[in-house]
């Protein structure tokens, strides 16, 4: 089961519209505007790469497409460090310092925090709580990023005020789009989180089945009915995004195929171990004695066994036949529904 790579917008922007004549590139300013304009011009680029990398997470299964976006923000935020650092600040160096310190901090959230969030990828598919705690890092390094983004804009608006800037807010197109697109992540993850839960039950129910302990067979049967019950009865509290019922009717689906293959197809599975082992026992029994010394009892009881065996075996391929292909079905429907959740919510312009 692959994991589409999940996570919210980086940063909750705002864009500032400042009416000047003239836009100043130079290393030196002639007036507090201009300055200002001059840093909302670094901001602004650094936000529409944050949108590509947003949109590469929305749209793109290609992990080297979304490093790729990733890196490219970095290189802007790399980028309007040095642009700033090598302009003079205007009345003084204050807030080119505070600036300064908000994309440093952006550079090293962007560095460290997400690239942990990238090693702990690769592992978060191996238990509940290694996914959990992959969802957590995100979250965490989001509401980093949305704080610095609240301290730079404190500090933006109070260097205007100093200056008698008016400033118009101006809520922006991307600025929407950077807000929608962290309130469809947050409904993504909430419903794949209570999705992977149970799902982890079933792939334990699996590895005991490949080690035919049908006692641990019986346990994670028993552990995935009660947690597909449950993942039904959170889905039934779940606040849908603008009414679209498409992750909790695939999710539905997936836990319905749970719960009657704990109940109905793992016994198929189990009786077949149970049966096979038994007639194994029997068979080794007979082959390891000699013809001259086989008895009628051990002959009958192994005759006896080939019909029922014959019939476990064919029992047991059909339902895992069903099985497989049921899976499939519904775990590919539940695949699709995320990209067409993401692709219907999160614009792709």
């Amino acid at each position: 089961m692959k994991l589409n790579n999940m996570s919210r917008a980086l940063l909750l922007a705002v864009f500032l519209a400042i009416f000047s004549t003239q836009t100043v590139f130079s290393q030196q300013f002639k007036s507090a505007l201009d300055y200002l304009e001059f840093v909302s011009n670094e901001q602004q680029i650094i936000t529409k790469n944050t949108w590509k990398y947003t949109k590469a997470i929305a749209h793109s299964k290609n992990d080297r497409t979304i490093a790729g976006r990733r890196n490219s923000l970095i290189k802007s935020v790399e980028r309007a460090i040095l642009k700033i650092e090598k302009a003079k600040g205007f009345d003084g160096d204050e807030f080119k310092k505070q600036v300064l310190h908000n994309l440093d901090l952006n550079k090293s959230l962007l560095q460290q925090d997400y690239a942990k969030i990238i090693d702990m990828k690769t592992v978060a598919e191996q238990s509940y709580d290694a996914m959990e705690a992959y969802m957590l890092a995100q979250e965490l390094a989001n509401k980093k990023m949305a704080e610095a983004q609240q301290e730079f804009e404190m500090h933006y608006y109070a260097y205007a005020r100093k200056h008698n800037i008016d400033i118009l807010e101006n809520d922006s197109d991307l600025g929407k789009k950077m807000k929608i697109s962290g309130e469809v992540f947050d409904h993504y993850n909430q419903l794949y989180l209570i999705f992977f839960k149970v799902y982890m039950n079933e792939v334990y129910l699996y590895d005991a089945i490949s080690r035919e302990d049908v006692s641990a067979i019986e346990q994670s049967a028993s552990a995935l009915l009660e947690s597909s019950r449950e993942g039904l009865a959170k889905l039934d509290t779940v606040s849908l995004y603008k009414k679209d019922r498409m992750l909790v009717d695939a999710t539905t689906k997936v836990f319905e195929f749970f719960i009657d293959e704990s109940e109905n197809k793992i016994p198929v599975i189990t009786d077949f171990l149970v049966a096979n082992a038994d007639f194994e026992a029997i068979r080794k029994s007979l082959e390891s004695t000699p013809e001259r010394k086989r008895t009628k009892e051990q002959i009958d009881a192994y005759n006896e066994k080939v019909p029922l065996i014959n019939k476990a075996v064919e029992d047991y391929n059909r339902t895992n036949a069903s099985l497989n292909q049921k899976r499939e079905t519904v775990i590919g429907n539940l695949n699709e529904s995320y990209q067409r959740f993401l692709a219907k919510h999160i614009p792709n312009d």
